[in-house]
């Protein structure tokens, strides 16, 4: 809390290492872990822990500067200017729980909604097994390092595309722990999020009152849309395909009439900011009259729509808590 107000950062990365995740997997898995070797990835992550590792897949680097005829030599899209004042104690990242609390009581966050980063790259796999692996390992993970903090540590049950079963039962699982207060559907290479065959995902979520979320990934799958067609420029890639990723999440999901059949269901936008959400309401408005192309049962897009959390650093997150009402909107 600051100046009589709370904080809640509905934004906030975790990315445990491998030799985290590693200790959570299922004993019958364990062999597995063998074929992920190639990609396990040395990593230097502020907020990590010295001498570990991440797993990670497919990465993608933006190697052309704007205005120059090629790819750069040297420059790889990667380099970013830290914007904070202070370094992140060792751990945060991975299993040191206590301290992320402390940093959180150093700038005066009452809550993080933690974002699951590097590892759900498996996503890029053929294999839907590896990718279940780690799900699973991630949410007993989960369950120790936010659990020792529930109020303040949440974050969200992740919902393979690939194995809708698993995803269901992941959910009903996890879905009551006080740290659960999202779904996210790691969706696949060409999966779109309003196919019929994850509606249920949809229905698990609702009755287990957790919001839907979205948030794509820069250097990993599941990229954000369009990836492919930036130029190979970062600057043009997190300027624009963050909000387009949250415009056709958002779209798909309210057009395919998910909203409707699931009246209390929640959806929230991450990582892309708000302010083109009065537009992109509007123009849905319009294309849903001008073009068609949405369920017959999608009662009303803008309507929905202005229902929607978007954010990319917010100050709140969903949440079930009497004491902490969800919101419906964020600044």
């Amino acid at each position: 809390m600051r100046a009589g107000l709370q904080a809640w950062d509905a934004d906030t990365h975790v990315n445990p290492a491998a030799e985290v995740l590693d200790r959570y997997v299922d004993p019958s898995f364990r062999p597995r872990l063998a074929e992920l070797a190639s990609h396990r990835h040395a990593t230097g992550q502020i907020g990590g822990t010295p001498g570990t590792h991440q797993y990670r897949v497919g990465t993608k680097l933006y190697r052309r500067v704007l205005g120059e005829a090629s790819a750069h030599e040297t420059f790889t899209g990667r380099g970013t200017n830290w914007r904070g004042t202070k370094q992140p104690r060792a751990g945060v990242q991975d299993d040191q729980a206590e301290n992320r609390i402390k940093d959180m009581d150093d700038e005066g966050t009452d809550a993080h909604l933690l974002i699951p980063t590097s590892w759900v790259s498996v996503v890029g796999l053929p294999d839907v097994e590896l990718e279940v692996g780690l799900i699973r390992a991630y949410h007993r993970h989960a369950a120790d390092f936010c659990g020792q903090f529930p109020n303040r540590l949440k974050t969200m049950v992740v919902a393979s595309t690939r194995n809708v079963e698993e995803a269901v039962r992941e959910i009903r699982q996890w879905g009551t722990s006080k740290w659960a207060v999202a779904v996210w559907p790691l969706l696949a290479k060409d999966i779109p999020v309003d196919h019929p065959d994850l509606d249920p995902i949809w229905k698990a979520a609702q009755e287990h009152d957790l919001a839907v979320m979205h948030h794509s990934l820069t250097w990993n799958p599941p990229y954000f849309p369009g990836y492919q067609d930036l130029w190979d420029n970062i600057f043009l890639g997190r300027l624009a395909s963050h909000p387009w990723g949250g415009m056709r999440f958002m779209a798909a999901f309210i057009g395919a009439g998910i909203m409707d059949r699931y009246p209390s269901l929640r959806m929230g936008i991450l990582e892309c900011g708000s302010g083109w959400l009065p537009f992109w309401a509007k123009r849905m408005d319009e294309q849903a009259v001008y073009v068609g192309g949405i369920a017959r049962t999608c009662s009303t897009t803008s309507g929905a729509s202005l229902g929607t959390t978007s954010s990319c650093t917010p100050r709140t997150i969903p949440t079930r808590s009497a004491s902490s009402p969800t919101p419906s909107t964020t600044s």
